[in-house]
């Protein structure tokens, strides 16, 4: 999937108000256990949210690796909460349709 544009960013931001979230980063950062349970919670929903708990100076560093890890995308930061995007492959299994697609 191509990046983002801002609209489908905004969207997506959108929709995640709601949503509580899925992953908390601790003392340890950003570990393989924290990378696997990322990953199983965006095969799962597409949209997710990470709190930042601790490490919040370096979230930045921590999204990247994170999206590298993942193949993820972020799709904003609000205060010490990301928002994480992952296109399901599977057409059937999407739960996220942008609006003119």
């Amino acid at each position: 999937m191509p990046k983002l544009t801002s609209a489908q960013r905004k969207y997506l931001c959108q929709i995640a108000h709601h949503v509580d979230p899925a992953v908390l980063i601790g003392k340890q950062g950003v570990t393989d256990l924290v990378v696997r349970t990322v990953a199983e919670a965006l095969a799962a929903r597409e949209l997710i949210k990470i709190k930042f708990n601790d490490h919040k100076d370096d979230k930045r560093a921590l999204l990247d690796e994170l999206e590298r890890r993942t193949g993820a995308e972020t799709a904003g930061v609000i205060g010490h909460v990301a928002i994480l995007f992952k296109r399901q492959d599977d057409e059937e299994k999407r739960r996220i349709e942008f609006p003119g697609e």
